[in-house]
């Protein structure tokens, strides 16, 4: 089987983590490398990672993760949360990114950036905030899959209560939203659900061709 293919095969939405097992620091680092190089609309990233170790944290978000013990049991939680809202800021801060990273004065930059505001800036709050959260998971994404390829196990997770994250995080302080949270680790092998078989539409079902 193709690697690739077989990666994602392998992982699952892991229900139960071994409690005694650590990801290694230098794995670490590279799944957190592949959500920060993740995609994202006009590169400008509007969300942060949350990496949650602290066991006092964790034991108070199990129980508004509808007491799901992967909270407590994984490695680590990352917690991805999104800009609610942002202004002119975000992109200038971008663009000077770019100036810096590539060596082109701002003055260059400016029809780019006035592009973005012109297409960003204006939309309402509400709007600009499921845009956010839609880039979130362009990152989730990345962070599964490079975790599959090092034998990581992970659970994409959307049962959680937004609102109290954002409180015992203190993320409304800082303009944002817990958006999903992917606890990480090794499996347990008490998780009887690796073995169940993969359940998928087939192959007729999910594509056309045109």
């Amino acid at each position: 089987m193709n690697s690739i293919l077989e990666h994602r095969t392998w992982r699952y939405a892991t229900k139960k983590f071994d409690d005694s097992k650590t990801i290694s620091d230098e794995d670490l680092e590279v799944l957190l490398e592949a959500a920060r190089l993740s995609a994202s609309s006009y590169g400008l990233q509007p969300y942060h990672l949350f990496v949650i170790t602290d066991k006092e944290v964790r034991e108070k978000l199990k129980p508004v993760s509808w007491g799901q013990s992967q909270i407590t049991d994984a490695s680590h939680v990352l917690v991805f949360a999104n800009k609610t809202d942002f202004d002119g800021g975000l992109i200038d801060s971008y663009l000077s990114n770019v100036s810096q990273t590539r060596g082109i004065p701002m003055d260059g930059l400016k029809g780019y950036g006035d592009f973005m505001k012109s297409k960003l800036l204006d939309l309402p709050t509400t709007i600009k905030e499921v845009w956010t959260a839609k880039q979130v998971y362009i990152a989730l994404g990345n962070v599964m899959q490079a975790a599959a390829e090092l034998k990581i196990d992970t659970c994409p997770m959307e049962g959680f209560e937004p609102e109290k994250y954002n409180e015992i995080l203190g993320l409304h302080r800082k303009n944002l939203n817990a958006s999903v949270v992917l606890p990480i680790g090794y499996r347990s092998q008490d998780d009887d659900t690796q073995h169940y078989a993969k359940v998928r539409q087939s192959k007729e079902e999910f594509f056309t061709h045109i």
